[in-house]
C-alpha cells in the first residue's frame, strides 16, 4: 500500500507505556482472556470486557514510551489509515446529507481503560461505543502475522477499517438497536445478530477499500491480503484451530466464507445500501 507521505489523523491518543497501559495483574483471569481473543477478534466489547473489568493495571512509569522503529512505523501507518477512513466516510455521510463525527483511535500497550471498561492487549482491537473510540495494541499485528498467518500492511488497514465500520454502525443507530435486544434473546439468538453486525462491519471495511482504491494507493495484492485476513479469522476456522470442532450456534462474527464475501461485496460495489446484512436472504 502506497501510504507514506499521506495525511495522518490528529484523532489519535497514544497511551503506550502510560495512561492506563502496562501489564495486568490477576493471572488466572488473564489466561482466560488470552483464550477468548482466539474467539472474539475485534468483537463486541460489551461481551469481552466483562471478564476484564475486575483487573487493575499496575502503577505506571512516568518515562515516555520508547517504541521500536517497527512500532513507530506501525503507528504512523495506523494514523494514515484512520485519516483515509475520515476522508471516505466524511464524503459518504455528506452525500447522504449527514455529518460524519470522527472517532478517536487509542494506541495502548498491555492494558488501558476505555469507556466500556478495562482493555487488554489479549482482547485484540475493539470499538467502544460509550466513548466512540477504537482501541488497538500494535502488538496485535504481530499476532495476525505469526499466529493467524495474515501478514501485510493492508491486513492492518482492514483491521482499522473494520473497527471504524463499527463506529459507522454506532452513528447510524444500528449497533444500539442490536444491543438493546440482547436481554430479550437467548445466547444463540443474540449470536446470530452479532454475526450480522460483524459482517456488516466487514462490508463497511470493503466500502472504505473501494473508495481508497480510487486514489491510486492500493497496490496489487492488497485486497488479497484483506481477504486472507477475513478468511483466517472466521469463526469456523478459529473454532477448529482452538477446540478441534465447529459449533455454529456459538458463532459471533461469521464464517471465513461469509467474512470474505461481505468484505468483497463492499469493495466491489462501494454502495452502503447493499450492506443490509440484517435483512439479507443469505449471509
Amino acid at each position: 500500500m502506497l501510504w507514506k507521505g499521506r495525511r495522518e489523523s490528529d484523532n489519535v491518543e497514544d497511551h503506550r507505556g502510560g495512561g492506563g497501559g502496562g501489564k495486568l495483574i490477576g493471572g488466572g483471569i488473564g489466561a482466560i482472556i488470552i483464550a477468548v481473543i482466539v474467539y472474539f477478534l475485534g468483537g463486541d466489547p460489551q461481551q469481552v470486557l466483562q471478564q476484564v473489568n475486575s483487573m487493575q493495571p499496575q502503577t505506571q512509569s512516568s518515562q515516555p514510551y520508547q517504541g521500536t522503529a517497527e512500532e513507530e512505523e506501525a503507528k504512523h501507518f495506523v494514523k494514515t489509515i484512520l485519516a483515509e477512513t475520515e476522508d471516505v466516510w466524511g464524503k459518504i455521510f455528506a452525500d447522504m446529507g449527514e455529518t460524519y463525527t470522527e472517532p478517536n483511535l487509542v494506541l495502548f500497550s498491555g492494558a488501558d481503560q476505555s469507556g466500556c471498561g478495562g482493555a487488554s492487549s489479549a482482547m485484540g482491537p475493539f470499538y467502544c461505543p460509550e466513548d466512540s473510540k477504537v482501541y488497538i495494541d500494535l502488538s496485535f499485528y504481530d499476532e495476525l502475522k505469526n499466529r493467524f498467518h495474515a501478514p501485510g500492511d493492508f491486513t492492518m488497514a482492514y483491521v482499522v477499517a473494520h473497527e471504524v465500520g463499527h463506529h459507522v454502525q454506532h452513528l447510524m443507530g444500528i449497533s444500539e438497536k442490536v444491543h438493546q435486544m440482547r436481554s430479550r434473546l437467548s445466547e444463540a439468538e443474540y449470536n446470530k445478530l452479532s454475526v450480522k453486525l460483524e459482517l456488516q462491519a466487514d462490508f463497511f471495511a470493503g466500502v472504505w477499500a473501494h473508495y481508497t482504491a480510487t486514489k491510486g494507493i492500493v497496490e496489487p495484492g492488497d485486497i488479497d491480503e484483506a481477504l486472507n485476513a477475513a478468511n483466517q479469522i472466521g469463526d469456523d476456522r478459529l473454532q477448529q484451530r482452538s477446540q478441534g470442532r465447529i459449533v455454529p450456534d456459538a458463532f459471533t462474527h461469521g464464517t471465513s466464507e461469509q467474512r470474505m464475501r461481505w468484505f468483497k461485496k463492499g469493495f466491489e460495489t462501494g454502495d452502503i445500501k447493499q450492506g443490509d446484512t440484517f435483512n439479507a436472504t443469505e449471509l
